[in-house]
């Protein structure tokens, strides 16, 4: 496959996708619906990951968590005055936001039935909230929206998701994953290179899982450290080596020739504000690391999925 079927580009854009599927720019608003974690609350752990502040992911919690409503029409108006936007997905953000009844669900995500501008539904999740109750409670929206399940992986060892804390197993994702897939709902894995216990091996192991599930979606990002979480505390008392941007720019074309070539990559550079950022202080400069990813593909005279077919 040549990377021509990604217009242009070496991998298969998120805004290509999108752009494909509706014939025009679509924009998310990221939300924050008041839901909790089973990792925090003593379900299954207390804490969190040890890299967990929401502060730092979701721009809702960072501002303080206004009414649902609010939220919509907030990042809605937003988002047209800035880009001009007229279609927008509702991005249920912040922890694991299928963690409640179902009735409770239903009424959350009934809200964005009362903004005809919004076109999709993206719920982001972890691999133990996502029961057969929950997914056919997701379906039924599958008519009138877009929709796709962010499931948070991470790694594809064991041994990592205990020494993050994320209180869930591989096998649970791959559960979790393949019920999905049969109730035709397509799951985007969340993944983080840089844990300075994984080698490259490992690193690469992650990719070819989701190269063997024929993963719909996937989103990458390098580990790096936000103030006031676990890891910050270990970083500060036993400082650890993490990636430079080159080094992270070389492991996600890696991984990137081993996803498959359909595959929609959502992301591979994250938004940090500053204010929050222990370090990589390089991860600040997104626009740079998305050059240096494009560089090292065409270095390389590579592109997305080119491996796929050694890891399936």
């Amino acid at each position: 496959m040549s990377f021509h079927f990604y217009h242009g580009k070496r991998y298969r854009t998120f805004n290509t996708y999108l752009k494909e599927t509706f014939g025009c720019r679509v924009h998310k608003v990221s939300l924050d619906a008041g839901f909790t974690c089973p990792n925090r609350d003593g379900t299954c752990g207390t804490g969190g990951c040890i890299y967990c502040s929401n502060k730092g992911f979701s721009y809702n919690t960072r501002k303080g968590v206004p009414p649902l409503t609010e939220q919509l029409k907030q990042g809605i108006d937003y988002m047209h005055r800035r880009f001009h936007a007229s279609k927008f997905i509702a991005y249920f953000q912040a922890y694991s936001s299928t963690y409640a009844p179902l009735n409770h669900l239903k009424k959350t995500y009934d809200t964005i039935r009362s903004f005809p501008e919004i076109v999709g539904l993206f719920i982001s999740t972890r691999p133990d909230c996502l029961s057969e109750a929950v997914l056919d409670l997701i379906e039924t929206y599958r008519e009138d929206y877009l929709i796709w399940i962010e499931l948070g992986l991470q790694s594809a060892s064991d041994d990592t998701l205990r020494r993050i804390n994320r209180g869930h197993t591989v096998a649970d994702f791959i559960d979790a994953a393949t019920r999905a897939a049969r109730h035709e709902l397509p799951v985007c894995a969340h993944v983080i290179l840089g844990l300075p216990w994984e080698t490259k091996r490992e690193i690469l192991k992650t990719a070819e899982l989701l190269a063997r599930l024929r993963a719909p979606g996937v989103k990458i990002h390098a580990l790096h450290i936000l103030k006031n979480t676990r890891l910050a505390s270990e970083y500060a008392a036993r400082p650890f080596a993490l990636l430079e941007m080159q080094q992270y720019a070389a492991l996600v074309c890696d991984f990137l020739e081993r996803v498959p070539p359909e595959a929609v990559v959502q992301r591979l550079a994250v938004d940090v504000p500053k204010n929050e950022l222990v370090e990589p202080q390089w991860c600040l400069r997104k626009q740079e690391t998305m050059v240096a990813i494009e560089a090292e593909l065409e270095r390389r005279n590579s592109f997305q999925g080119r491996l796929s077919r050694d890891t399936s």
